[in-house]
């Protein structure tokens, strides 16, 4: 399969979630916390314009540990599906145009709707292959491999996100991250 072809898949999913009646529009400015920490997750979000982070916070630090893109469905998965208190906060690095559907109307369709069901199933595999790679990455990867395979995947990240995000992503200080591009 191509990307191409990967892209069309995925503009055919996005349109089938957008068609649905459930889904409201929301327009959030940078820095806008849409899940906090601790809480219970209630709404799914399709990002159709700009990029979102997942963080959590360790001992006053905040760290970054996953960016989202247009066509990216985002949401604390295990907190949605639980119920329990999310273990992250998710927020806006850009101004943002977001799809979204609340809980109780997701899984109501999600048992209504089989392509809805293939959908979700899908993007939580993805999600888990992803987090598989991210966790392989910090354990046999040096800093500057992880930076090259963050910018093989998301070319514009660099432009998009703040120097910091990308330093916490990586796991590693703003300077250290600095001393990386200037060898490029």
């Amino acid at each position: 399969m191509t990307n191409k072809d990967e892209i069309t898949m995925n503009s055919d999913k996005n349109a089938y979630f957008l068609s649905l009646p459930e889904i409201t529009e929301l327009s959030v400015p940078p820095k806008t916390i849409l899940l906090e920490e601790g809480r219970i997750a209630d709404k799914l979000f399709l990002i159709r314009k700009g990029c979102l982070r997942l963080f959590f916070n360790n001992e006053g630090q905040d760290i970054t540990f996953q960016f989202f893109f247009e066509g990216d469905f985002v949401a604390s998965f295990d907190s949605l599906y639980k119920r329990t208190p999310s273990l992250f906060s998710l927020e806006s690095i850009e101004p943002a145009e977001l799809s979204v559907m609340k809980r109780e109307d997701f899984f109501r369709n999600l048992g209504q709707k089989p392509v809805l069901r293939q959908i979700y199933e899908e993007k939580i595999i993805e999600r888990f292959h992803v987090y598989q790679r991210l966790f392989l990455s910090r354990i046999k990867n040096t800093p500057q491999q992880r930076y090259e395979e963050l910018l093989k995947e998301y070319p514009s990240i660099i432009q998009r996100v703040p120097q910091h995000y990308i330093a916490s992503y990586l796991g590693i200080t703003a300077v250290s991250l600095s001393r990386i591009r200037n060898r490029r």
